[in-house]
């Protein structure tokens, strides 16, 4: 599996640590076995304390629709830790694939990852 390409960090917070969102830039085709190793690494990551993540799907032109319930499962562990688990740059054709898996609703998806990266710093910014 070519997962992942970069890992990007950024701190919204002046907190250490608070506030850091890691991108996994994937790539190729994922099959059913790739998704389930990428689940396993997010479990890894959220068990060191990592709350924020983004997947940029911009350069994956396949994914197993197989794959997708574990990966949803993912983004609900990541919600109940008070983080979330995003998704950016999804094709027409992979969009497609995640709503026929029945996830329509259960990610947030934006068209670039700054745009997701962003709304993590959005839902924390306090109302005036």
């Amino acid at each position: 599996m070519n997962q992942v390409l970069e890992v990007r960090r950024g701190a919204a917070s002046a907190l250490a640590g608070a506030g850091r969102v890691e991108t996994l830039m994937l790539e190729g085709e994922l099959s059913e076995q790739d998704l389930l190793t990428l689940c396993d690494e997010l479990s890894q990551r959220m068990h060191r304390g990592l709350r924020q993540v983004v997947l940029d799907l911009s350069e994956v032109g396949h994914l197993n629709y197989k794959g997708v319930k574990p990966l949803m499962a993912r983004a609900e562990a990541f919600r109940r830790t008070g983080g979330d688990l995003k998704l950016s740059g999804l094709s027409p054709y992979l969009a497609a694939i995640f709503r026929a898996a029945g996830a329509h609703d259960a990610f947030e998806i934006y068209p670039h990852m700054n745009d997701a990266r962003a709304a993590f710093g959005l839902a924390r910014a306090p109302f005036v």
